[in-house]
């Protein structure tokens, strides 16, 4: 029986594949590595679930530690938007996966860098893509190198519909008291096709269990040393995504809420915008999202997430005004 590990087994999308993960395998096979394995839930202790210490700021060797003995590994970004820190974090892990005997590795990348056909690309002007991009190059560089031992998958994980406040400069439908949103976009064109995070981590543990079952054709499918896109099933312009989030606010129609286009200067200045990047720096790095949004990065449907949940996704404005009203 294969083993896998989840890295890190925590936040949101790790919390959610993990929690689907042991109604498809046996618990005893998986090993949760985290910073803190103590706030493991017990129920999954007591099921047989194994826990291991670790986090990304350690050292090549203590990671190595931590993946041993590990089949497939699916291992979770390290949560910066910054390329050049995400880059310099991620890409020791993975090459602590392959020394470590890990043979598959799945890898939580992001959608952007997608066509607007949905044919995933390898460019991107996001500055939150790039450190993904980084990444899949390296795993496909170690497969390439090491074609007998070891193969990987990449996973482009939609933008969560959960996830709205950085795109919508943290508006937030419950206490914001603005009607307007000012972000470097006009709100029409190219959009997102927003997806519900614990879909996509009910997604992402079937591809782990169909990988270590070698079940309806993994490989044929084209993931072994390849790549999944995980979207939703329709795109929503921003100016549509704002008029969602105006309702849940009960602030819709005429004088609702509504999208004022800004310069990035000024974008960068908003107090909540600095107060979650803390400089303006690194919020100009993220306002890049904002053109990438523009090319038709984030906006393909394709069917692979139907297809894997065997049920149409949740449209985004179900998912939005269950999430907000439920908090």
């Amino acid at each position: 029986m294969k083993t896998i590990g989840i890295f890190p087994a925590s936040g949101g999308l790790g919390e959610s594949t993990y929690t689907h993960l042991l109604r498809l395998v046996r618990a005893d096979t998986v090993i949760l590595i985290s910073r803190h394995p103590d706030k493991t839930p017990h129920e999954h202790i007591q099921a047989g679930v194994q826990t291991r210490q670790a986090d990304y700021t350690q050292s090549p060797a203590e990671l190595e530690a931590a993946f041993t003995g590990i089949d497939v590994l699916f291992l979770i970004s390290y949560p910066s938007h910054q390329h050049e820190l995400r880059t310099k974090l991620q890409l020791p892990a993975i090459d602590a996966a392959h020394r470590a005997g890990v043979s598959h590795l799945i890898y939580s990348s992001l959608a952007f860098a997608n066509s607007p056909d949905g044919h995933p690309s390898n460019t991107s002007v996001a500055e939150v893509m790039g450190a993904h991009l980084d990444s899949e190059a390296h795993l496909a560089s170690l497969a390439t190198s090491s074609p007998s031992t070891f193969t990987y998958t990449v996973i482009r994980e939609g933008l969560y519909s959960e996830s709205t406040p950085i795109y919508t400069a943290f508006f937030n439908p419950r206490t914001s008291k603005d009607n307007e949103i000012l972000i470097p976009h006009d709100g029409g064109g190219r959009g997102v096709s927003w997806v519900k995070r614990d879909e996509l981590g009910e997604a992402t543990a079937r591809i782990i269990a169909r990988c270590v079952n070698n079940s309806e054709g993994f490989a044929a499918r084209g993931w072994v040393n390849g790549r999944v896109v995980l979207m939703g099933p329709r795109e929503w312009s921003l100016g549509e995504t704002v008029k969602v989030l105006g309702e849940v606010a009960g602030r819709s129609g005429e004088g609702g809420v509504r999208i004022r286009e800004v310069g990035a200067d000024e974008y960068v200045r908003q107090p909540q915008v600095l107060g979650v990047f803390g400089r303006e720096e690194l919020a100009r790095t993220w306002a890049t999202a904002f053109e990438a949004v523009k090319r038709g990065e984030t906006g393909a449907v394709t069917r692979d997430l139907e297809e894997i949940l065997g049920r149409r996704p949740e449209e985004f404005d179900v998912t939005v005004k269950g999430y907000w009203g439920g908090m």
